[in-house]
């Protein structure tokens, strides 16, 4: 991966967001989910861990240049009592800086077995081409 590209989504480990970071409006735990980024000629795959979601609960915010992901995880089942209980439940939040050769209006998603994949096209200016001579 080149230095250009490693600016062009700046990310940081995944971590449990203190109360006090920043999103105060924010109720319960929330993740930085796990994700992996795959840049090729054409676009920039974002592939996001987000066991326990929804599809349906999955919102992705795109403005001034940065995407964020949120979605929350709601318990199972309130009335169950754990017999052996290793972590909170709590929801996701990432948020990426994109670069300027990220075309913004033609970003999809979709979601498959808990992982979201982003795909962000290259602007056509950004993309390599073959020159033919003439």
């Amino acid at each position: 991966m080149t230095e250009q590209t490693k600016k062009d989504l700046e990310v940081t480990e995944k971590k449990a967001l203190e109360s006090t970071a920043g999103e105060p409006t924010r109720e319960g735990l929330m993740y930085e989910p796990h994700v992996d980024i795959i840049e090729d000629a054409e676009a920039i795959t974002l592939y996001a861990d987000m066991p326990g979601v929804k599809k349906s609960d999955v919102d992705i915010d795109v403005r001034e240049g940065i995407l964020t992901l949120t979605a929350p995880v709601r318990p199972i089942n309130d009335a169950f009592q754990p017999l052996l209980k290793e972590y909170e439940i709590g929801g996701f939040t990432r948020r990426f800086s994109l670069s300027e050769k990220v075309d913004t209006e033609s970003i999809n998603a979709r979601m498959d077995n808990g992982v979201l994949v982003l795909k962000l096209p290259k602007m056509e200016q950004h993309k390599p081409r073959k020159i033919q001579i003439g």
